[in-house]
């Protein structure tokens, strides 16, 4: 008995850890296109609008595919989706250094998005049933901690890999690990759905079954998922044109090296994301705890916060003032990363939580940030300045963020976050 005692906490625990490694694996993967953006288009003589569309095709298959995995991650075994997932976007990484075409690059980032669909929509439902209520927030933040670390390992290790072996040995060197960690699902037990509800069920979400693909549409029966999402499609618009363009940006405008723009971008993530992304969390957690509305709270927040900051730093004409605001604009928009994640899970019925997931995955693609990195790479191709396209684009849709958030906080019922043993 004693030994179960001690035992069964590191469950949960051990479960997040594995997880969130995942998900930084993921987003290494995710963001390597922006830091070999160069030598790509000098190798395969490409425009910046064929650059956009490259990482526009990651998420064709990422958005598009995202229904699918909702609707089978509320109803099927999860582990073997998510196992398969990790393996199939490891080998989509892995092909990306072997191509020496447009359409091939587009065919195998397809490929990547595909299968971080399946780990993207279920990791986050298999992580909201390990923990209760007043823990969940917390281990959301955690787990998408992965965000800014991962995602600047992708700048960094790039960048600088690129500089030394080219840009193909970026990709093989991130392909291979996934290709083995794949099998890491595999020691883990998967909760039950709901299961962490069971431990205060007096505030537990009432489960509702809805059959078939009606789900999706049953999504819209729920005005804070409705606002949430739509505050959520505005910033994932300027976040993807950000996260593509942004060390293009000051290796072009203000005249850094490819690899010290990627190296600089990188560091800067990684610092200002940790910080922002488990401060923004906890700090919701315990304003959730007092007011009930301290999720939304963040979120409104921090696309207030994050509009000016972004607008100075596409606008400004010196280097220091622009790396600056970049890094502040990145903490500030990452204060909202695992607050906005809890309300797309907690706004919905238990039963619904993958397809919640998906439905948010599709939602912020489809509209944003399938369409930015194209649109500032058309724009600036147009204008021959892409300092006029990032500043043109991307402050403005964080500004219709703060308004739909902003409406979120008003819309907000109240509700206590227990906080359960």
């Amino acid at each position: 008995m004693s030994s179960q005692n001690e035992t069964k906490p590191l469950w949960p625990v051990g479960s997040l850890i594995v997880l969130t490694g995942l998900n930084l694996l993921d987003y290494l993967d995710r963001q390597l296109l922006a830091a070999v953006l160069t030598p790509i288009k000098t190798e395969l003589n490409l425009s910046d609008e064929q650059l956009g569309t490259i990482q526009s095709a990651f998420m064709w298959g990422y958005f598009l595919t995202s229904p699918i995995f909702g609707y089978l991650g509320d109803r099927v075994p999860r582990r073997w989706l998510v196992a398969a997932g990790v393996f199939v976007w490891s080998f989509g990484t892995l092909m990306s250094g072997h191509v020496s075409a447009l359409c091939a690059l587009i065919f195998f980032r397809v490929l990547v998005g595909f299968g971080e669909a399946s780990f993207g929509t279920i990791s986050p439902g298999w992580i909201a049933d390990l923990f209760p209520a007043g823990k969940r927030n917390n281990a959301i933040s955690i787990f998408y901690l992965a965000i800014p670390v991962g995602s600047a390992l992708g700048y960094i290790l790039g960048s600088a890999i690129a500089a030394k072996h080219g840009w193909r040995a970026a990709f093989l060197w991130a392909g291979y690990p996934g290709l083995v960690l794949a099998f890491v699902l595999f020691i883990l037990r998967e909760p039950a759905r709901g299961a962490s509800e069971a431990v205060n069920a007096s505030t537990a979400p009432q489960e509702t079954k809805v059959a078939g693909w009606s789900a999706y549409i049953a999504l819209f029966r729920f005005p804070e998922y409705r606002l949430v999402v739509a505050g959520y499609v505005a910033q994932t618009f300027a976040m993807g044109g950000f996260a593509l363009w942004a060390p293009t940006f000051l290796h072009r405008v203000h005249h850094m090296k490819n690899e010290d723009a990627g190296d600089f971008f990188g560091k800067a993530l990684v610092i200002s994301g940790l910080i922002a992304t488990l401060g923004g969390g906890f700090v919701a957690t315990a304003w959730q705890r007092r007011t009930g509305r301290g999720y939304a709270g963040m979120l409104a927040l921090s696309s207030i916060l994050t509009a000016p900051a972004a607008y100075l730093a596409f606008s400004a004409g010196d280097p220091l003032t622009s790396k600056i605001a970049l890094t502040l604009s990145m903490f500030l928009i990452f204060l909202s990363t695992g607050p906005v994640n809890t309300l797309i899970l907690e706004t919905v019925p238990v039963a619904m939580r993958a397809t919640a997931m998906a439905g948010s995955i599709f939602a912020i693609h489809m509209f944003g940030d399938l369409w930015s990195p194209r649109l500032v790479g058309h724009l600036s191709d147009t204008w021959g300045d892409l300092q006029r396209a990032t500043v043109t684009l991307l402050p403005g849709a964080l500004v219709v963020s703060a308004i739909f958030w902003c409406w979120l906080v008003l819309a907000t019922k109240p509700r206590a976050t227990t906080t359960s043993r």
